[in-house]
């Protein structure tokens, strides 16, 4: 394992306070329907918020492996043959945080702030990668572009 980074944030509290909210109304809430929707409602929110708290990039091999966490519900591999450029970039609030489809093309994985990698995969798709090593992350990936990994 050559690179492995993790970027915490604080986005996931923007989570639990709607979280500390709903458990509020399930306890004041006389309706039990109404307290099992509320209860249920909290429970994935902190789940999402537990999964959204950090973001890792890290070195697999012969792939690249993003995921947030600590709760890791959302990942994605890449694997380093399909790389065929990468370079730094800094995204935009239009292109927001979180895991989406970007409307410049392109999947963007970003958990805060607007520094990022844009790595150019063969078939002309796109992958935009926030983070808060983003000449470090852009030197280890150029790398592999560069000198695939051996077997």
């Amino acid at each position: 394992m050559r690179y492995d980074h993790t970027q915490r944030a604080p986005f996931y509290l923007i989570l639990v306070a709607p979280a500390v909210g709903m458990l509020a109304g399930a306890w004041f809430i006389p309706n039990p329907t109404a307290q099992i929707i509320f209860l249920g409602g909290a429970g994935l929110v902190i789940l999402c918020a537990a999964s959204c708290r950090q973001l890792t990039v890290r070195d697999e091999g012969d792939e690249l492996l993003i995921q947030f966490g600590p709760l890791p519900l959302f990942r994605r591999r890449s694997p380093y043959a399909e790389i065929e450029r990468v370079q730094s970039s800094r995204s935009t609030l239009r292109d927001g945080w979180g895991i989406h489809w970007s409307r410049t093309g392109g999947w963007i994985w970003n958990l805060w702030g607007f520094d990022c990698v844009d790595v150019c995969l063969s078939h002309g798709r796109t992958l935009r990668i926030g983070t808060d090593d983003p000449a470090g992350l852009a030197s280890f990936l150029n790398e592999q572009v560069i000198q695939p990994q051996r077997a």
